[in-house]
């Protein structure tokens, strides 16, 4: 698989980080690796709550298991991970 740096935007914070993810990961892996640069950080943590990722602007997040592969998501394309 191949590596893809995407901008990720965690609501609440107030910094836009570049995060590279594998091809492969899902949007569950995705939603983590963000979390672990932002919650705790400049986010509090909601235990018990889901995070997803939705393209920006997008109005319904990406199915949990599909893949970054399956998005078609671009190299340094934004999205934004939240608690639902």
């Amino acid at each position: 698989m191949a590596v893809i740096p995407l901008a990720a935007h965690f609501h609440g914070d107030f910094v836009i980080k570049l995060l590279p993810v594998d091809s492969g990961a899902t949007m569950d892996e995705v939603a983590a690796a963000a979390a672990a640069n932002s919650v705790g950080i400049h986010v509090p943590d909601q235990p018990g709550r889901t995070l997803r990722v939705r393209k920006q602007g997008a109005d319904e997040a990406f199915p949990r298991t599909s893949t970054v592969a399956d998005s078609g998501l671009e190299p340094t394309e934004c999205v934004e991970i939240y608690f639902e």
